[in-house]
């Protein structure tokens, strides 16, 4: 009873917008703990809410430029903003190399706003797998904007679309973005395009090339023709300035549409569908490679490989035998 009292009463405290018991409850989801997936148990139920937005783009594209200078925007409509910024992984401490007092500090004392770094940990598509676990965490927070910034993006790092209702994919002229958005199927998770630094060279070439692309696709999903955004110099506050109000008006209509259209509840089912597929990971799979680790059987099973004694698929069926009866 005092345990059940104890993630009551943590419950509670997230609901009130605690920010020190919701930092404990998301360092505790990074560690993998046993207790944080019982709170998100009782979390679950309470969420919901929230729109949450993904930006993704490479590395330098300027996304935590342009999620700070969002948050001053939704702050100005007096929406409460949560931040999930997924940094790369520290090789000596497995911890985020940029952390959240680095970015967004003129944030930090808004209760309205809240900033937290999550590290990939090697997770493949810059997303780390607290990632889902830790917005339900700024829901119940009563975040009613949750903006998620991943590491970059390639050819298999798409997964921010498993996350979002809105994904903003972030370009930037002179880095070979247009080819790069070819191949890793940009076209396919984005809703919102935005030129970055746009008042550099090869921003109108770039802007000619997705236009089109868009031209080019054959329809688009609720009548969404997918806008494209140009930023130009975050020192220049005025055309910037404006440019932002412009970024956070497609996000809202986006929103808007996928009501109207009757397709929010797609894309929460394909979150869903998501997070069901990770809880079965933890649930059969990752005991299983515990188990096989701490015995040592995975070092005689790499032992046999390595002979060619006989395949990874026949030693796969021989396990998935033997544990799962």
């Amino acid at each position: 009873m005092a345990k059940e009292s104890e993630e009551m009463d943590k419950l509670r405290k997230i609901r009130e917008g605690d920010v020190r018991t919701a930092s404990r409850l998301i360092r505790n989801l990074e560690d993998d703990l046993p207790e944080a997936k019982s709170a998100i148990k009782r979390i679950f139920p309470h969420t919901g809410r929230a729109h949450v937005i993904g930006l993704t783009g490479s590395p330098g594209a300027g996304k935590s430029t342009l999620v700070d200078a969002l948050i001053s925007s939704f702050r100005k409509k007096e929406r409460t903003v949560g931040v999930l910024a997924v940094d790369p992984t520290s090789p000596f401490t497995g911890g985020a190399i940029l952390g959240d007092r680095i970015r967004m500090q003129r944030h930090a004392e808004d209760p309205g706003v809240f900033v937290r770094s999550l590290a990939t940990r090697g997770a493949l598509g810059g997303l780390s797998k607290a990632v889902g676990d830790a917005v339900h965490v700024l829901d119940v927070m009563g975040k009613e904007i949750i903006m998620v910034e991943t590491v970059g993006t390639g050819q298999q790092e798409v997964e921010i679309i498993n996350h979002s209702h809105t994904v903003i994919v972030v370009l930037v002229p002179g880095m070979g973005d247009e080819i790069q958005a070819i191949k890793a199927g940009i076209m396919e998770i984005a809703d919102i395009f935005v030129i970055n630094k746009a008042d550099r060279d090869g921003a109108t070439q770039l802007y000619s090339e997705l236009t089109a692309m868009l031209n080019m696709a054959p329809e688009f999903t609720g009548g969404w023709r997918l806008p494209i955004i140009r930023t130009g110099n975050v020192f220049d506050s005025g055309p910037f300035g404006e440019s932002m109000e412009e970024l956070a008006v497609a996000i809202a209509e986006h929103y808007r549409r996928l009501v109207e259209k009757d397709l929010l509840g797609d894309r929460m089912r394909r979150k869903t569908l998501v997070e069901i597929n990770e809880a079965l990971r933890d649930a059969i799979l990752e005991p299983i490679l515990k188990d096989l680790t701490e015995s040592g059987e995975m070092d005689r099973i790499a032992g046999r490989l390595l002979r060619k004694e006989p395949d990874p698929y026949t030693i796969a069926e021989e396990v998935a035998r033997r544990c799962l009866k």
